[in-house]
């Protein structure tokens, strides 16, 4: 089976949150000629904040793709949301079940239907201290290297002054300015043919995060650190501290 949209869905979103997002944000855009205008893609972005996707999405439709994101199936379930999500044609993830895998073969087949895919390989807002980008979940290197699909790496930087991850306080005034960048498409030809193991996987992750912290490194005007920050490993590690001064007390 084909993935589905509703044309008339897709023109609503736009006449809708084009104008609206034009008035709300400044744009600093680079790179949108990085951004191939057909076919198959994957966007590989950093995540700062819950006020990403709107103007993250707005970047890709103005580089003239429509933007399809991965979204947790519960959203499909709402009346009105849902009906929007199903009709533009978004993904839906499956967590802590055993359909989960459908949600990468659901995004094989949009990808095979040449649209634009959307990702945030962290897998949730970043926790480094400094908003850098953290090590990144494996799906989106599996998809590529299965589906031979190109991943544009894209840095973003202003959303979190928006919307700060957390906090429910919308922040519109004064205005802010959503600084874009969109490098090459990261070369992940090595991988093909390869089994897809843990190690393999690890490193083209590993190389699409690296690309996306270069690029918020210039778009910051700043060098990211060599070592991007790992959410589990920061967890496991408090973890061990807080048993160890339970166990010593």
């Amino acid at each position: 089976m084909s993935h589905e949209y509703s044309p008339r869905w897709r023109k609503f979103t736009i006449v809708v949150l084009r104008p609206l997002l034009y008035a709300l944000l400044k744009r600093d855009w680079r790179g949108r000629h990085n951004v191939p205008r057909e076919g198959g893609i994957i966007i590989a972005a950093n995540h700062l904040s819950w006020a990403d996707p709107l103007a993250l999405a707005h970047f890709v439709y103005e580089s003239g793709r429509y933007p399809v994101y991965l979204a947790k199936s519960p959203l499909f379930e709402a009346k009105f949301i849902g009906a929007v999500l199903r009709g533009t044609g978004q993904v839906p993830v499956y967590r802590d079940r055993a359909d989960a895998a459908l949600a990468l073969k659901t995004a094989e087949k949009a990808l095979k239907a040449g649209e634009c895919l959307m990702f945030y390989p962290e897998g949730t807002c970043t926790r480094d201290p400094d908003l850098w980008p953290m090590t990144g979940q494996t799906g989106v290197a599996r998809l590529a290297i299965s589906t031979g699909a190109k991943v544009v790496p894209v840095a973003h930087w202003g959303a979190h002054e928006l919307l700060p991850y957390g906090s429910k306080k919308f922040r519109p005034f004064p205005r802010k300015t959503m600084h874009v960048i969109a490098g090459e498409p990261v070369d992940l030809s090595k991988y093909a043919g390869r089994p897809m193991t843990a190690t393999v996987l690890r490193e083209a992750t590993g190389e699409i995060m690296r690309a996306i912290a270069d690029l918020l490194g210039e778009l910051r005007g700043e060098e990211p650190p060599k070592e991007l920050y790992d959410h589990k490993k920061a967890i496991a590690e408090r973890r061990r501290r807080e048993g160890g001064d339970a166990a010593a007390s």
